[in-house]
């Protein structure tokens, strides 16, 4: 089955307990990270369970959004607003190797699992901290969804048309993003653990992890180039890439930014005089110029279907690709050969899931079941993690 590993040892976070308290997206992506690669991650969830639950729901039951965040944890349920709730995650957190959280700052405080008075118990304990506006300053009480941290962090600025309103990708890119680099807290924490045996805070905030995806714009903004805005399908000082429309109507995708392959797709689309005028050997020389070689490699894309398009790119070694629907990917040979996708029955139908990544020749991701229901490990976690049957009545 695609997306099957033989492990040939143990995952690399094989016997690190994780305890997660987050919600939605970005801390639960931390812990989907987690569990991908060994994690024992008991996931706690609210009484009525994790909204994601219900966001995209296709049919009958729990979205596939949630199934797919999920995969690998084991749940139980407390209601963090009743004492005996807190009590019973107040243990599990000191049975914990690891804390995840994505509530508004000062929530754990308030609920009386604060941190530092976690850690008076278990010094060894991290606790990973994911918001929008990190644990501090003035701005770190509000709420902060991808959306706005998006826009706060400067990323919608540079998205879309110039002169139009910013446009989103339909994906929550800010959660992610925060996700991974909550993971990358993680196992920095541990790696620290490991040499002096004690644990520390990860504050990941959402706006500084998309803060992180603007590149260079704050330094050239420093030194004199202005503020990078949006730059629709191309990239702002950069002559040779874009999306063309081919003649079946499908997109193409064209990264022709080094010296040699802007030579390269030149000769491709017959353009020979272009590939050996010395006056534009580089990206600075064809930057005044830009927008006519965009329309020569245009023209030439426009009088041609897209695979005709890609054959000859591919042969002339020019970055190049469709540009590819989620139907596309799921049927693509080299998708399939790389294991992107894992199948699981769900409601006697087979779904195909992300497979984790990144692939580890050694100790691979193992293969994790789909999320059950709402508390459906709490006996297990108990035994486990506390060496007891269920203790509170809220599970």
């Amino acid at each position: 089955m695609s997306g099957d590993h033989e492990n040939t040892a143990a995952p690399p976070l094989a016997g690190v307990r994780v305890l997660e308290l987050g919600q939605l997206i970005a801390g639960p992506t931390c812990g989907a990270l987690l569990a991908s690669f060994g994690a024992d991650v008991v996931k706690v969830e609210p009484p009525t369970g994790d909204p994601l639950r219900r966001w995209r729901s296709v049919g009958e039951g729990d979205s596939p959004w949630w199934r797919s965040l999920s995969r690998g944890k084991r749940l139980v349920t407390h209601d963090l607003r009743a004492p005996e709730g807190v009590a019973a995650v107040r243990q599990l957190a000191l049975a914990a190797d690891l804390l995840i959280e994505n509530f508004r700052p000062g929530t754990l405080e308030r609920l009386g699992l604060d941190p530092a008075d976690l850690r008076r118990e278990k010094p060894e304990l991290i606790v990973v901290r994911v918001s929008g506006y990190g644990q501090d300053g003035p701005y770190r009480e509000r709420p902060g969804f991808a959306s706005v941290c998006e826009a706060f962090g400067g990323l919608r600025h540079v998205t879309g048309q110039p002169g139009e309103i910013p446009v989103r990708q339909n994906l929550s890119v800010g959660d992610t993003i925060a996700g991974w680099q909550a993971a990358i807290g993680a196992l920095l924490a541990l790696r620290a653990r490991d040499r002096d045996g004690l644990g520390q805070t990860v504050d990941a905030s959402i706006f500084e992890s998309v803060f992180g995806l603007m590149e260079a714009a704050l330094p050239e903004y420093d030194s004199g180039g202005g503020v990078r805005g949006p730059s629709g399908t191309t990239l702002t000082g950069i002559a040779g890439t874009n999306v063309y429309r081919c003649a079946d109507g499908a997109l193409v995708a064209i990264g022709a930014n080094g010296d040699s392959i802007f030579r390269r797709l030149m000769v491709c689309i017959g353009r020979e005089d272009i590939a050996e005028d010395p006056s534009v050997a580089t990206n600075d020389d064809r930057l005044p110029r830009a927008e006519e070689f965009d329309a020569a490699i245009g023209a030439w894309c426009a009088r041609r279907p897209a695979a005709e398009v890609l054959t000859d790119l591919v042969a002339a070694a020019v970055p190049a690709s469709k540009v590819n629907t989620v139907e596309d990917l799921a049927a693509d040979p080299h998708a399939r050969a790389r294991g992107l996708f894992e199948e699981h029955e769900v409601d006697g139908r087979a779904i195909r899931f992300p497979a984790p990544r990144p692939r580890l020749d050694r100790t691979p991701a193992p293969r994790l079941p789909l999320p059950g229901e709402i508390g459906d490990d709490a006996r297990s976690v108990d035994q486990d993690w506390l060496g007891a049957g269920p203790a509170s009545p809220d599970r």
